[in-house]
């Protein structure tokens, strides 16, 4: 079947057989940032935004994303930078391997919860983002600092 969907701000059509994960639609696509690492949806290195929400990518039908907008971390690349600076300055980068869909989510987190944003919402809002690195104290002080950089607020 064909597959029509907005990627990254540009029309993109492909064939897709009606079992074809999204996950696998997109990598076909070129977008490389989109990883599968647990095959359960439990890990959430597939995220990316599907008509403005988070979406485990490995959880949805190339099918059912026909006629949807999806952004993945190509398409947010000026956002997923600042960001990557305030997670690499608290040291919540480690390997890099979780930090394409834990990024997307953050995005994601924070245009929905904004910067008075508590530790707890944020803390919900990740918990299918899973990191092997860090025990997350990094990423959540780096996460406090971007919300208040982009409220103008002092941290």
């Amino acid at each position: 079947m064909q597959v029509t969907i907005q990627l990254n701000g540009r029309p993109y059509t492909a064939e897709a057989a009606p079992d074809t994960q999204l996950l696998h639609f997109l990598r076909d696509a070129g977008c490389k940032s989109v990883k599968c690492g647990c095959e359960t949806s439990g890990c959430g290195l597939c995220t990316v935004h599907m008509d403005g929400k988070p979406v485990l990518s490995c959880s949805v039908l190339a099918a059912q994303a026909d006629g949807h907008t999806v952004i993945t971390l190509e398409g947010l690349q000026k956002e997923a930078e600042e960001f990557g600076g305030f997670l690499a300055d608290q040291g919540g980068e480690q390997c890099g391997f979780c930090s394409p869909g834990f990024i997307m989510s953050v995005l994601a987190m924070g245009r929905e919860l904004g910067a008075d944003a508590t530790n707890e919402e944020i803390r919900e809002y990740l918990e299918g983002n899973l990191c092997r690195c860090t025990g997350y104290q990094s990423q959540l002080r780096a996460i406090r600092a971007w919300l208040a950089a982009k409220e103008g607020k002092a941290q």
